[in-house]
């Protein structure tokens, strides 16, 4: 066909290379992300916030006579988190691996801060700084994605370079000397809860990375002993250590230091099969259970949605954890399997504690339940999380 036609030129349209290259990778993220765990997430943050607004709609000491005040911010937090989620994306899990410096110096100087007049006591953990306006922020769940961040970018180095299998003893060194200090501050809050994640998601990153199995061991040995240490140097405050004796002893000071487990169990015993109706547990609105939009929100699942409500949060939170493990499995790069494998852990133990210490088979921690409880910087260090895990599988060969 003739490139004119009746004395005006005719031209083929042809997008522009970068243009078309552009819509193919936006076409291709949205493809590739792994539409089940973002879904199972939303589910039981949705979930969180039916939870949370039955814990709080009756606490006008808590709420201010608005009963949708928690379940507006749980709602507002999870967008947030969600946006963060987005935006890890679209920086990519490469990226920040470029910026963990700057991110790990931000985040030791904000757990430092907490140790300044500048931080604040809530709930009995001296964990927070109080913004203004109400908003508080936990600098410890943003040290939890910064370890697993710093610690991959040294073990992973060398071997996704092709220069070594497995990290040298000199990298290890190096990746522990990294976690050690945010850890150390923490315990210094005292955060004991935070400590204990972080304490599995340094193990879990070592194994995943292919350390000697000696360092395992080793730092198995060096928990025990430390914990030992902690126990006899009095480092705890002393309501931490009187839940670890209720722990032991459920029996122990039923009105006081074991009151919330007491109260726990009988409002998830409560619950039967299949609960006494979303928003119609007699525990939760009679306030017999502290705490319960936070660390304690299990426990209006067991009452209100009963062993089958509670077992479905138990199965999505597992989906999850499927999910991350595949993701883990089929990247071929080390960094994103060390990175996975850390957020692996972190929601791994933090579940189990966190629905362990509402049936009395964990001591009391005080962490909230992943993607459930209310809390804006859990929420959002959680929501990370998931975006780090799905630039994972975005970025990897297609092939994989």
């Amino acid at each position: 066909m003739s490139a004119s036609t009746h004395g005006y030129s005719v031209r083929r349209f042809t997008p522009e290379r970068g243009t078309w290259s552009k819509l193919m990778a936006r076409d291709s993220v949205v493809r590739r992300l792994d539409w089940v765990l973002l879904l199972t997430a939303l589910a039981l943050s949705a979930i969180g916030g039916a939870l949370v607004y039955s814990a709080t709609r009756n606490r006008t000491e808590l709420n201010g006579g608005d009963p949708y005040s928690f379940l507006v911010r749980h709602a507002l937090n999870t967008g947030i988190g969600l946006v963060l989620a987005i935006g890890t994306v679209w920086l990519g899990h490469r990226t920040l691996r470029g910026a963990v410096p700057v991110l790990y110096g931000l985040s030791v100087v904000l757990v430092l801060a907490v140790l300044t007049p500048l931080g604040s006591t809530i709930n009995g953990a001296h964990a927070w700084i109080v913004v203004g306006g109400g908003f508080s922020l936990q600098p410890g769940e943003f040290a939890k994605i910064t370890i697993i961040l710093g610690m991959a970018m040294l073990l992973a180095a060398r071997v996704d370079a092709g220069d070594r299998l497995n990290p040298d003893h000199r990298t290890v060194v190096q990746s522990l000397g990294l976690a050690a200090l945010p850890i150390a501050i923490v315990l210094l809050m005292p955060d004991l809860g935070s400590v204990m994640v972080m304490a599995v998601i340094v193990l879990a990153v070592l194994l995943a990375s292919g350390a000697s199995n000696r360092w395992i061991a080793g730092l198995i040995l060096t928990a025990v002993v430390g914990a030992l240490l902690i126990w006899q140097l009095h480092v705890l405050d002393q309501y931490q250590i009187d839940r670890f004796a209720a722990f032991a002893n459920p029996a122990l000071d039923p009105a006081g230091v074991g009151y919330n487990t007491n109260q726990a169990r009988i409002a998830i015993g409560s619950g039967g099969l299949t609960g006494k109706g979303l928003f119609h547990g007699t525990q939760t609105t009679g306030q017999f259970v502290p705490e319960q939009q936070t660390d304690f929100v299990f426990t209006v699942a067991g009452e209100e949605l009963g062993f089958l409500g509670a077992g479905l949060i138990i199965v999505l939170l597992g989906v999850v954890l499927w999910r991350a493990c595949r993701i883990a499995r089929d990247t071929t790069e080390l960094y994103g399997t060390v990175v996975a494998a850390g957020i692996i852990a972190w929601f791994a133990f933090q579940s189990f504690e966190n629905i362990g210490m509402t049936l009395g088979i964990m001591p009391v921690a005080g962490l909230p339940l992943p993607f459930v409880s209310y809390g804006g910087t859990s929420m959002f260090a959680v929501w990370i999380a998931i975006g780090l895990l799905q630039s994972i599988r975005v970025q990897r060969p297609v092939s994989a």
